[in-house]
């Protein structure tokens, strides 16, 4: 059996046609209004609407940009009181952030400039392999392209945990692969300020941390607030008796590292900046500039072209794949 139903159409979202006017229930039923009373009408419907238009876009508006952060964000750690547990609670909260990626490809320009302002440049290609077992650290593969005497030099790390990073390096003039001793490994790459242990990746288990203090985040996100945290190697022959890092409390990225020499004393800071966000959760830096203290020298690495889940496989970081980097 058929029920005869008025079918209700529903408004657009901001239409003013006269129907979004205001209850009139002291209207009498069958009597419409005339002349100048019709046009006040119409006149107070209009406004009513426009009314409500007005504040469905003000909410519209309000609420936009938290959904986006609400997309991007992540929900702050709970972080316990004693500042061991808290320091490592920091750098395993950085970790998971950036846990899923699989593999990426980047492109890099290094700018070596001495104590004199004299600079020089070098072009870099820079792969790395996500490895997620505990007690395994990310590959890495690093190629220089350019000027042409270094052109194929090649360093490849297979980062460990409390073990000596294994890390190789091809060099086209002699065409042969060289395995780097652990001993040499707090010793400049290729001239710059970084040494050949900057280049391995900092998982959370070579360290023991403490966290120190919270403060103002270093230029330019001084208007953020971040944790510092003092790490010490775990790993044997490092060249830093320990390093001082500043985490925003935000995303949770490093924005600055103190290391310290051997003899206790500071020997080179790295600022972090120009972060960007990949696939809304992989952060980032697209600015690494390290400074020397004791020498004066600094070293800028300014990443470009980052890509993830380009399909790497273990094969792209062999030490046979060294010679075919060229």
């Amino acid at each position: 059996m058929k029920r005869n139903m008025k079918r209700l159409e529903p408004a657009g979202l901001f239409a003013c046609d006269g129907a979004g006017g205001p209850p009139e229930s002291t209207k009498p039923e069958g009597k419409k209004p005339k002349g100048m009373k019709e046009e006040r009408m119409r006149f107070r419907q209009m406004t009513y609407c426009q009314f409500k238009q007005a504040m469905m876009i003000a909410v519209i508006m309000l609420a936009l940009p938290a959904s986006i952060g609400a997309a991007i964000a992540q929900e702050a750690p709970a972080l316990p009181d004693d500042p061991v547990a808290k320091g490592l609670a920091i750098a395993e909260e950085t970790e998971r952030r950036d846990e899923g990626f699989g593999d990426s490809r980047a492109s890099m320009q290094m700018i070596l400039e001495n104590a004199y302002g004299e600079t020089s440049e070098r072009e870099l290609r820079s792969m790395t392999l996500e490895k997620p077992a505990a007690d395994e650290g990310d590959w890495t593969l690093n190629v220089f392209d350019r000027p042409r005497d270094v052109e194929g030099t090649a360093l490849l790390t297979y980062a460990n945990i409390l073990e000596p990073d294994d890390q190789w390096m091809y060099l086209p003039a002699v065409a042969r692969v060289k395995r780097i001793s652990s001993v040499n490994k707090s010793g400049p790459f290729m001239g710059s300020e970084f040494a050949f242990e900057d280049f391995s990746s900092t998982e959370v288990g070579k360290y023991s941390y403490t966290w120190l203090r919270d403060e103002a985040c270093p230029e330019p996100v001084a208007d953020r607030t971040c944790h510092v945290v003092e790490r010490t190697p775990l790993y044997e022959h490092s060249g830093y008796t320990r390093q001082i890092t500043w985490t925003d409390t935000v995303d949770y990225q490093a924005r600055k590292v103190d290391y310290y020499d051997r003899k206790d004393a500071l020997l080179k800071t790295l600022m972090l900046t120009d972060y960007r966000l990949y696939q809304d959760k992989y952060w980032r830096a697209h600015d690494l500039f390290m400074e020397n203290h004791v020498t004066g020298k600094s070293t800028r690495l300014v990443w470009e072209d980052f890509a993830f889940a380009t399909g790497l496989t273990d094969n792209d970081f062999s030490t046979n794949a060294l010679k075919r980097a060229r």
